[in-house]
């Protein structure tokens, strides 16, 4: 069953470019993988410092063992510190139905 994650930033404003460049670099790259779902970027309209991302993935454990561990996150994840106001928060959320426009999928 689908993993997905919310994770909530609270970017330093004079950090902000730093830090959609390296994200981006990742959301870019975890594209290719073959067991990611989809990814969506929110920023708050009033704090435009402030994002949500969330993303899905198809393996909480692919998540744990492979995904966090590629090459192309190391900068990323190096970098948080000084670009964060404070510590981002994570949570981890399961499926139990998705609506398209079109119709509803149950999982």
């Amino acid at each position: 069953m689908s993993v997905t994650y919310v994770i909530r930033f609270q970017v330093v404003p004079d950090k902000l470019d730093r830090f959609m460049s390296l994200l981006n670099g990742v959301l870019d790259a975890m594209r290719d993988e073959p067991n990611f779902h989809q990814a969506m970027l929110h920023r708050d309209p009033d704090c435009p410092h402030r994002l949500m991302l969330y993303e899905t993935w198809e393996s909480h454990d692919d998540v744990l063992e492979e995904q966090l561990n590629r090459p192309y996150r190391q900068a990323y994840h190096e970098a948080l510190p000084e670009l964060l106001a404070k510590p981002r928060e994570v949570t981890i959320w399961q499926a139990v139905r998705a609506d398209r426009k079109h119709g509803a999928l149950q999982e």
